[in-house]
């Protein structure tokens, strides 16, 4: 369904990155529907210190976070504040990279890419994927997900150029009960199906 939501981008050739786990899953499925090449990229949640698990930011493999700036702001918190956690969530995030192909600035730059995730219940995850291939000047930068909040969507197509998300449900309780099969996907797993995709 979302691969024919992209249909419009089929013979561009884009580059179709998945948010690593399942996102890869549904990013194997675009990249097969619109002809583009798979690849993922890894991030991990970047949590309020003393917070109890609060997520107030995301980190991908570059090192360079993304936070939530109004939690920041409620919780009186510095970016600064999180230079521990941010450290800690890079090394993160690179160990899970390592799983996959890494992804080269020279198959972004001057091109159509279409970042893939499972849902859009935050967008946190995707939103730090848009980020770090925003910064790398791609021709246009596409977010898409089956299933999204409308609010998590609206944050989402500030950082994006187009937001393809076709359902968007005003309750989300999980992001599961809208698929028939919703298994965890270890990177390992997710990283078969870039590697089956080839280049």
């Amino acid at each position: 369904m979302l691969a024919g939501c992209l249909a419009h981008h089929r013979g561009t050739h884009p580059l179709v990155v998945g948010v690593a786990g399942g996102g890869v899953v549904v990013a194997a499925e675009v990249a097969a529907g619109i002809g583009g090449s798979l690849r993922a990229v890894a991030v991990a949640e970047l949590e309020a210190p003393g917070g109890a698990g609060l997520a107030i930011g995301g980190v991908g493999p570059d090192g360079v976070p993304l936070v939530e700036e109004h939690l920041m702001a409620g919780l009186g918190l510095r970016l600064q504040d999180l230079t521990a956690e941010v450290r800690r969530g890079t090394a993160r995030a690179q160990q899970r990279q390592r799983a996959y192909r890494p992804v080269p600035d020279a198959e972004v730059a001057g091109r159509t890419v279409v970042v893939v995730d499972e849902g859009m219940a935050t967008g946190l995850a995707l939103r730090t994927v848009l980020h770090l291939m925003r910064r790398v000047g791609p021709a246009l930068l596409v977010a898409a997900a089956p299933v999204g909040l409308p609010s998590a969507v609206d944050l989402i197509a500030a950082e994006a150029d187009e937001v393809v998300c076709p359902r968007q449900p005003l309750r989300l309780h999980t992001v599961g009960e809208w698929y028939d099969d919703f298994p965890e996907v270890s990177d390992d797993e997710a990283a078969l199906l870039v590697e089956a995709a080839g280049l």
